[in-house]
């Protein structure tokens, strides 16, 4: 089964394009912020600047290591339920569940070593950078030298490459098995949304002083995002069922989404992800800023050291899930074009099935953004009530709208624009192909 992985592999490399890039833009992100380990750990450096650059790091890897596995998983989901044919054919030609398994898990680690070894050099240069935007802001010394050494390289390599086996092995668990234990598969889901909610809770257990006050409503936040995004499929099919739509587009859509639901639960993974993580970061930050402005202290190295890790984070998260939306809905839509040739034969025009694209992706955006936005509510209200006394901060209308937005702009031109790309195909020869 190595060999066979290896030869899908070297003879299809298209299909894995997908998973390439998560894997090189994971490893990027884990190598890039664990080198500052590697820096802090070299002669000379001063006790302040290996503690900022260890917290950094400490952080922001945490992180990593979540984007990675969910933005492989996301492709590899996306990429075993396309080649279900393919899979069943081997299946009857004799090969066992856990042949295709060893398969799936082995092209999917070959291509993530490969990203890995990509992404080392990108890597290198944007620890160099992170490392001169701690010096340029005081927070480092300017004589501590940037090394780039094995926590680094090892811990891009194994996160990379658990993530990647750990992801195709669920991925290709379900598409065999899928008559699975679904109430097992659904408790990682709910341990993260009970963790999620005894966080935020727990905010209310400190003073407005404390400096660790935005430790417990943001873990808290980001739990209850995990959790709903483990739900993504099941959330999606109670969301859609409750929108009344009319019209051919608004019924194919709701049709559509309820039927791949299941291929769909990656992008929808991400948009939670992205709504609440980064809703709930910047809004944090925003009202612990305001409320250092109005007592009239000066911001601490500690609190600077927090708050450029809130932006740095919210950044890498935007650009990260970006290029994984538009890596996954490409990828999802593209593989459409038989059924919309089918479509267009019954009798649909070309605007049509742009309309049922363009809702589809409405329902996707509107489900990602409801839910990444509690759970972002979450972690800002009760930081909000101890910090300042309100309830809601003003700052969050603004940071919403924007997330939201930009969630917006990239499933729906994402999916629109593929789909018009994909149209251009005769029906005949896309039913044929």
């Amino acid at each position: 089964m190595w060999a066979l992985a290896m030869r899908s592999v070297r003879h299809r490399p298209g299909r894995f394009l997908a998973t390439l890039l998560s894997a090189f833009l994971g490893a990027g992100v884990v190598m890039t912020f664990n080198s500052l380990h590697d820096t802090a750990a070299g002669d000379g450096v001063d006790a302040v600047s290996a503690d900022t650059l260890g917290l950094s790091a400490g952080v922001v890897g945490g992180y990593g290591t979540l984007l990675v596995f969910f933005a492989i998983a996301s492709t590899l989901t996306v990429s075993v339920r396309q080649r279900a044919a393919e899979l069943e054919l081997l299946r009857r030609s004799g090969a066992t569940p856990a042949q295709l398994r060893r398969m799936v898990v082995g092209e999917a680690v070959a291509v993530a070593l490969a990203g890995t070894v990509l992404a080392a050099g990108p890597a290198m240069l944007g620890g160099r950078a992170l490392l001169g935007v701690f010096q340029d802001s005081g927070q480092v010394d300017e004589s501590v030298a940037y090394a780039f050494g094995p926590i680094a390289l090892g811990s891009g390599v194994v996160v990379t490459l658990l993530a990647a086996a750990g992801a195709a092995f669920l991925a290709v668990r379900r598409a065999t098995r899928p008559g699975g234990r679904r109430a097992a598969r659904r408790l990682p889901a709910y341990a993260a949304l009970g963790a999620g909610a005894v966080c935020t809770c727990s905010t209310f257990g400190f003073a407005a002083t404390d400096e660790a006050l935005m430790a417990p409503a943001a873990y808290g936040a980001i739990l209850l995002s995990v959790g709903f995004a483990l739900l993504a499929a099941r959330l999606l099919t109670s969301a859609v069922g409750w929108l009344p739509l009319g019209g051919a587009s608004g019924w194919l859509a709701v049709r559509n989404l309820r039927r791949r639901a299941g291929q769909l639960a990656g992008i929808l993974m991400s948009l939670i992800l992205f709504t609440a993580v980064a809703t709930a970061t910047l809004t944090l930050q925003a009202v612990e800023s305001d409320a250092v402005a109005a007592s009239g202290r000066v911001k601490s190295v500690d609190a600077k050291n927090l708050e450029t890790l809130n932006f740095t984070v919210v950044g890498i998260i935007a650009v990260f899930v970006c290029v994984l939306l538009v890596n996954s809905l490409y990828a999802a839509t593209a593989y459409r074009s038989r059924e919309f040739g089918q479509q267009r034969l019954a009798g649909a025009t070309p605007g049509q099935v742009l309309g049922t694209v363009a809702v589809e992706g409405v329902l996707l955006t509107v489900t990602g953004v409801l839910f990444g936005t509690v759970a972002a509510l979450a972690g800002i209200v009760p930081f909000t009530m101890v910090r300042t006394d309100a309830v809601l901060p003003d700052a969050f209308w603004g940071t919403w709208l924007a997330m939201t937005a930009v969630a917006a702009a990239v499933t729906l031109g994402t999916s629109v624009w593929t789909a018009r790309r994909v149209l251009r195909v005769p029906a005949v020869r896309a039913v044929a192909a």
